[in-house]
């Protein structure tokens, strides 16, 4: 099993319980680090928003059969009040509590039910190679994402597309795509460009520096759409048994000078960021 596989199988035991990302990652036998990151490429969803919509799809099904008590439902799932527990509904099924158990349906599309997720890796991934990277000053435009909006970012890569080779203080015309600050539901996402250095940048940039670090690169000749699955198959198979560990860093994609937006070719690399 996969560490994300094992994560899943514990969830879905313990959801119901008291449980946060330290002891999901435990049971995976990898860092919270590793694990956050894993589980968004494989599954498409933060580890904790997975547990959220499990115990919120659970509530609707009982509210829909008409379970008498919301407050005690609310508990159950994890909610101190009947109106924390009402915000988080209507934003997941779009309808009330009250609403679900007197219509005695659940909005079936908006379910989360038990996570039947892809397993299938790419089977061509490139040997790694190992880089000593030096610092970097990344410009560009960023939003904040959760693993459940992470589509919103090719984008945020088309609003960044006209800034392209004018950006103030552009060293070369390599895009970078970083994922940093994460917390257990979210990370925040720069689409930029190398600069030499921040002084000239107007306030519609934003401004990431990463420092040295050492990484796993992936290099790709496959179009963008297999970033996803190459993505999965690097945290959930190559890195557990690789005999490294991943870092807390920022990770990113470069896009060299060959890669297309327009077509999504050309090729492209994942950064990963190792110990040691």
């Amino acid at each position: 099993m996969t560490p994300v596989q094992k994560a899943i199988w514990f969830i879905e035991s313990h959801y119901f319980s008291d449980i946060g990302l330290d002891e999901i990652a435990t049971a995976g036998g990898v860092s919270r680090f590793h694990m956050s990151r894993a589980f968004a490429a494989a599954t498409g969803y933060s580890v904790m928003g997975y547990i959220r919509a499990r115990r919120l799809t659970d509530a609707a099904h009982a509210l829909a059969k008409g379970a008498p008590d919301i407050l005690a439902i609310a508990l159950d799932a994890g909610y101190g009040s009947h109106e924390a527990f009402t915000r988080a509904f209507r934003s997941q099924f779009g309808q009330t509590p009250e609403e679900v158990r007197a219509n005695g349906t659940v909005p079936q599309f908006e379910c989360v039910e038990h996570l039947k997720m892809d397993e299938t890796f790419v089977e061509n991934l490139a040997p790694s190679r190992f880089v000593d990277g030096t610092p970097l000053l990344i410009a560009g435009l960023s939003e904040r994402y959760t693993s459940e909006t992470s589509h919103g970012i090719p984008a945020l890569w088309q609003r960044f597309g006209p800034h392209f080779g004018s950006v103030p203080s552009q060293k070369n015309h390599v895009g970078y795509g970083v994922c940093y600050n994460f917390d257990d539901d979210s990370f925040e996402y720069i689409a930029g460009v190398e600069v030499s250095d921040f002084s000239s940048l107007t306030s519609e940039y934003s401004r990431l520096r990463i420092p040295p670090q050492r990484y796993a690169v992936f290099a790709t000749t496959d179009h963008i759409s297999m970033i996803r699955r190459i993505t999965h198959t690097v945290w959930s198979k190559w890195l557990p048994t690789s005999g490294h560990q991943a870092a807390d860093g920022p990770n990113f994609e470069l896009y060299p000078e060959s890669f297309d937006p327009a077509t999504g070719n050309g090729g492209y690399e994942l950064w990963i960021p190792i110990r040691g």
